[in-house]
């Protein structure tokens, strides 16, 4: 079993506003409700890739597309509006209902200890991990796939970040 180092941070609006903040706009926006950003460091082989996760079951805003999500969340929780009742397309919904949290990890097999991960995402983000650590990556995504989704890939990342 091949372990990595990751950094895991549970939803919240601030962490939203900090990834805009920071990072800014996700490189990329994926139907199961993805959002995915890269960092170089010192250069393209030595990147972070912080994926926001989606929530169990997630289904995109009736009357948004996938790209549209992120930038609507963005300007409803900078306007100060509820993550607890963001207006989205033909729908209201939480955050929470949207993703379960974030995390971040060296995608080309960087070693990295977790304390010195949880450093340089802590420095990037403005905003410390909730919990970092070894996961087996590539037994948690087997799980989700074969769930087709319907379970939180962040609780499964922090169950094994607690174990």
């Amino acid at each position: 079993m091949a372990r990595s180092v990751t950094t895991v941070w549970r939803i919240t609006a601030a962490l939203v506003l900090a990834l805009d903040d920071r990072l800014g706009v996700p490189v990329d926006s994926y139907l199961n409700g993805t959002q995915t950003w890269i960092t170089e460091r010192d250069g393209p082989d030595d990147a972070l890739e912080w994926r926001l996760h989606p929530a169990a079951g997630y289904r995109t805003p009736e009357g948004l597309s996938h790209y549209d999500v992120w930038e609507q969340v963005v300007l409803e929780l900078g306007r100060g509006d509820s993550p607890d009742a963001l207006s989205l397309g033909r729908e209201h919904r939480t955050l929470r209902s949207l993703w379960d949290g974030l995390e971040c990890f060296a995608p080309f097999g960087d070693d990295l200890e977790p304390p010195r991960l949880t450093q340089i995402a802590t420095e990037l983000l403005g905003v410390a991990p909730d919990a970092a650590g070894l996961v087996d990556h590539a037994r948690i995504g087997s799980a989700w796939e074969q769930a087709n989704g319907t379970v939180s890939l962040v609780e499964m990342l922090l169950a094994e970040l607690h174990s």
